[in-house]
């Protein structure tokens, strides 16, 4: 699937988003992406200990990336695209586009706690990772920068 409507990531300091599409032929420009890291030791155990009461079970974001969207209709193929793929479980999805969720700042996105079962995945112990896929529309990303991340 090509996610015409999808956007790579950020430009490192430009706080400017590119295409997906445009990023993955243009290797100066992919090479500039901020991709998301993995979260910290100190903020996984901030969180262990803020948000899930010590249970470090609960912990699923380590692993985060965002995919930002310029219309819903892909962001829809997106979700689409992952619930057909036999190499993904799904163990979560929080979906804070839905109406009547009640969001702080107005920040809204889909996300999914998923898990990558390939049998090269298989092969390597891994399947029992669990990574966080932010799916989330342009204009939602703007204000999450403009405001901060709230904790």
């Amino acid at each position: 699937a090509s996610f015409e409507g999808s956007l790579a990531g950020e430009v490192m300091q430009e706080r400017k988003f590119v295409r997906w599409d445009v990023a993955v032929v243009d290797h100066a420009l992919g090479a500039r992406i901020k991709w998301a890291k993995t979260k910290k030791p100190g903020r996984a155990i901030e969180k262990v200990h803020r948000v899930y009461d010590g249970d470090v079970s609960r912990l699923v974001d380590i692993c985060r990336q965002c995919i930002v969207f310029e219309d819903v209709a892909s962001l829809a193929e997106c979700v689409e695209v992952m619930l057909s793929d036999d190499d993904v479980v799904i163990d979560r999805v929080k979906n804070r586009l839905r109406p009547g969720h009640e969001s702080r700042l107005g920040y809204r996105d889909v996300t999914f706690n998923l898990r990558i079962v390939s049998e090269q995945v298989c092969d390597l112990g891994l399947e029992g990772h669990v990574c966080e896929v932010q799916l989330i529309l342009r204009e939602f990303a703007e204000l999450k920068h403009k405001e901060g991340h709230k904790r």
